[in-house]
């Protein structure tokens, strides 16, 4: 198993019980069976905030969610597509193509995204009785997504922590690791990689050219696991920038 950061203390025999931000794609899924093992989840979240892709993600964590008998909720902020400027949203522009660490992916990065949800995941959490909030950023994010980075995840925790009665702790297992390391773990754990979303395009399957697609190609590939997806292109992937 993975070791999450900040673990939590538990008597034992006992599972502490949890929050996991779920938004349905490959990452966030994976997170969810590992902790499942590790802990009682009392909730998945899932944020509808206008992203392209939204409508094509959250029915995959629905799924997990029934199959696995975990409580889901969607939560609707429909203030970010008015308000915020991202490629991502349906407000946005066009959604960039090419390696996921180029500079023009930068235009996909959602304002402070992480902050907003993990703040209403704490809120959930306590009012759950919970003891932690699980988030599945990874080392793969850290390049173009400042709310993704460790110093960012320690200072939210150390807020979180403040700010809760109960002193919420955010476990985040992956934040070290690749997206080849997750496709290794979630095959180990029998995740079905065929019903999770990672296209921004959020077209009828991925599109296999867009930031996200390459990093799914590129993650199963390096993970020498068998990519269960449909893509609409598969060109040769774009070299990783210097």
């Amino acid at each position: 198993m993975l070791p999450f950061p900040g673990v939590l203390c538990k008597a034992p025999g006992m599972k502490e019980k949890v929050v996991v931000l779920l938004s349905g794609g490959l990452d966030s899924v994976t997170v969810l069976h590992d902790a499942l093992l590790n802990h009682e989840v009392v909730a998945a979240l899932s944020f509808d905030y206008g992203a392209k892709h939204n409508h094509r993600e959250i029915p995959f964590a629905a799924w997990h969610c029934e199959q696995t008998g975990t409580p889901h909720h969607v939560v609707a902020l429909s203030f970010i597509n008015t308000l915020f400027s991202s490629s991502l949203l349906q407000s946005g522009g066009d959604i960039p193509e090419g390696h996921y660490e180029e500079e023009s992916m930068k235009q996909t990065v959602v304002p402070f995204r992480n902050g907003i949800m993990l703040s209403i995941a704490a809120g959930v959490a306590e009012s759950k009785g919970a003891c932690g909030v699980v988030i599945a950023a990874h080392a793969g994010d850290h390049a173009i997504y400042p709310d993704c980075r460790e110093p960012f995840m320690r200072a939210m925790a150390t807020a979180i922590q403040l700010g809760t009665y109960e002193r919420l702790e955010l476990l985040r297992p992956f934040i070290h690791c690749s997206k080849a390391d997750i496709v290794r773990h979630g095959a180990a754990l029998g995740v079905d990689f065929s019903r999770t979303w990672s296209c921004y395009q959020g077209g009828d399957m991925h599109c296999g050219r867009c930031g996200t697609c390459v990093e799914r190609r590129e993650a199963f590939i390096c993970a020498g696991i068998a990519d269960p997806t449909p893509y609409q292109h598969q060109d040769p992937l774009p070299e990783k920038p210097a």
